[in-house]
């Protein structure tokens, strides 16, 4: 918008957030949203302390989704630094992940190769509702794949496919009594089996929810049901998961996908689908093992919860006691009350909807919803542009007819919010510190960069009465989701370990050449296969050259025996498209082939000595 429509818009009345919202509503015309305006409060009274001065450190991690980057980016709060990056489903240039032999053992275990991934959802391990530290599990929208993260060493350790299914979407641990568990969604329908047959019967279509053992990195089982999945959470009971589905209608175009006033939230009931499993009352589907439950309409193993309409988020409440489904293409959220769902399950209640307590409307758009630990909720308005802060308890009493004002307060943020979370708030530790709105679009926000524009990463102080905003942050594609943790929560290594399970068959294979890795600078020639050991103490390499013949494969070993936590070293070849990165006491290999005659240089090139430039060696390769 020119500084000119901008100034006509503001004679008119019209301001730049109100034209934002009349664009989006226009592009909502038939879906039956509507929401009468509330005046947005100003924030005021006691804040967090926002300033992390140099020398201090945050008291929060972050972990942000790359989204269609494919990676996790740790950020800390409230300064809002980008500490470091972990590649996961992408290649990597800084680390060589991607590249070296470790990482592609990793990367195989999903099914792969893909050059892509599209990383969503974030998700701390947890022990009795807390996060306990040990792992960070994500997802692949793009590849159906699930990763898992160590969060000692901050590196992806193992990744599977998700078989039958298409599409990983949202993700959650099992939180009681610890993460045994870990539950996603399949989000697109495909034929079951999608091996060409009914391509363009879409009532044959199905998706699964899915199971993954977060220790085996297995999948358990998975349930079959009626229409789509998109978001999903877990109870404070280890009983149930939940799950929304805004694709009620099973269609493949976005007019039928809109078409129904309320699709559903579906509950998954963890012991009796686990003791049908062990009964042995399942199928399974084309050359998979995985046991299938049917889950569908009628099923003892599900509840489906009618719910308005095409709903997104399904985040459960700090305090264990409600899910909340966010109604997307309606104003409303859907207030569930878990102990009711007891009551459905034993056949007490006789209507679904019996379980719903509260059906508050918050205004345009809500996606998702977070807590502070003190009764209060935060949804995300996406059409509005809103935080909106709204109190639980005095939403049910609305509910059951009581005048009152639910509402206490809409922040504006900048713009388009979609996933939002609180410190802590998605365990029973929610401590109502701080809220990251992770906002979609930064018209205006930024310096320009072409037509591509950042996102925007909003930090929101929710300790007082009111929200206040204090720091935009810039960010790129695509931090969807995040997840915020106490830095007491994390024990992280200083150096590797020699005997780490992520490089153990490298160690494994030195053994079988009769290398001591910690010592040995050798190199071993079979056949056409070279393998090059060296270690790396700054500034200098176990050896300054090795000789091959063009077209050997050439397979280098480095292990790091600097023991001081900041010398990191690494490993690239001229010309070769090799990189890799070493940290103190790591072992990591790299194979490639060297069809190019002729000297070509290798070097480290992670900063690590004031002879950091003379760290580097020839390799020789005879014609």
């Amino acid at each position: 918008m020119s500084k000119k429509d901008n100034s006509e818009n503001e004679k008119s009345g019209l301001t730049r957030r109100q034209f934002m919202n009349a664009t989006a509503l226009a592009g909502l015309a038939g879906t039956g949203l509507g929401a009468g305006f509330i005046p947005v409060a100003q924030a005021k009274g006691k804040h967090s302390k926002i300033e992390v001065a140099p020398g201090e450190l945050d008291e929060y991690y972050g972990f942000w989704s790359g989204g269609q980057s494919g990676e996790v980016r740790i950020v800390g709060l409230p300064s809002m630094r980008e500490l470091m990056r972990i590649p996961v489903f992408n290649i990597d240039s800084a680390t060589g992940w991607g590249i070296t032999n470790e990482s592609k053992e990793v990367l195989a275990g999903g099914g792969g190769p893909y050059p892509n991934g599209d990383l969503h959802h974030p998700h701390m391990s947890m022990t009795d509702g807390r996060y306990d530290g040990k792992y960070l599990f994500v997802n692949d929208k793009a590849n159906t794949r699930v990763a898992r993260i160590r969060c000692d060493v901050m590196k992806t350790d193992k990744i599977i496919s998700v078989p039958n299914v298409q599409a990983i979407h949202g993700l959650r641990v099992q939180k009681v009594p610890h993460t045994k568990y870990v539950f996603c969604n399949a989000e697109f329908r495909i034929p079951q089996p999608n091996d060409g047959r009914d391509l363009n019967d879409a009532s044959k279509y199905r998706t699964m929810f899915n199971a993954i053992d977060a220790e085996k990195m297995e999948v358990a089982w998975q349930v079959l049901v009626d229409g789509n999945l998109d978001n999903t959470d877990a109870d404070y009971k280890g009983k149930y998961a939940c799950s929304t589905c805004y694709n009620s209608e099973d269609a493949t175009d976005l007019p039928g996908m809109m078409r129904n006033e309320r699709d559903w939230a579906v509950v998954f009931n963890i012991p009796l689908i686990e003791a049908a499993v062990k009964a042995g009352k399942f199928t399974t589907l084309g050359d998979s093992k995985v046991p299938i439950i049917d889950g569908r309409h009628g099923s003892k193993y599900t509840m489906y919860i009618p719910v308005p309409k095409s709903p997104h988020g399904l985040n459960t409440t700090s305090d264990g006691k409600y899910f909340i489904a966010n109604g997307k293409l309606s104003p409303t959220v859907t207030i569930i009350e878990i102990d009711k769902i007891d009551d459905w399950f034993a056949g007490k209640l006789k209507d679904e909807r019996d379980v719903v307590v509260g059906e508050p409307e918050l205004g345009l758009g809500p996606l998702h919803t977070a807590y502070d630990g003190r009764g209060n909720a935060y949804t995300t308005l996406f059409i509005d542009s809103q935080i909106v802060k709204w109190n639980i308890e005095d939403a049910i009493k609305a509910y059951k007819g009581d005048k009152v004002n639910y509402i206490r307060q809409k922040l504006d943020v900048m713009y388009q919010p979609g996933h939002n979370h609180t410190t802590m708030g998605e365990t029973r530790d929610a401590d109502g510190k701080w809220l990251v709105s992770l906002s979609k679009f930064s018209k205006d926000r930024f310096l320009p960069v072409g037509p591509l524009h950042p996102e925007n990463d909003q930090l929101i102080d929710i300790s007082g009465e009111t929200m206040k905003l204090v720091h935009d942050g810039p960010a790129f594609a695509e931090p969807h989701d995040c997840m915020l943790v106490h830095r007491s929560k994390i024990k992280t290594m200083k150096i590797w370990k020699r005997d780490d399970p992520l490089f153990a068959s490298t160690v494994v294979r030195a053994k079988k050449h009769g290398i001591v890795l910690e010592k040995d600078n050798k190199v071993i020639r079979k056949g056409n296969k070279v393998y090059v050991y060296m270690t790396s103490t700054a500034p200098t390499y176990g050896m300054d050259h090795f000789t091959v013949k063009k077209g050997n494969e050439v397979t280098v070993t480095v292990t790091n025996l600097d023991q001081i936590e900041d010398v990191t070293h690494g490993f690239t070849m001229s010309n070769h498209g090799v990189v890799m990165e070493i940290s103190p006491h790591e072992t990591s290999s790299v194979t490639f082939v060297a069809d190019k005659p002729g000297v070509h240089w290798f070097y480290c090139q992670w900063f690590c000595h004031a002879l950091h430039m003379e760290m580097r060696g020839r390799m020789l390769v005879e014609a």
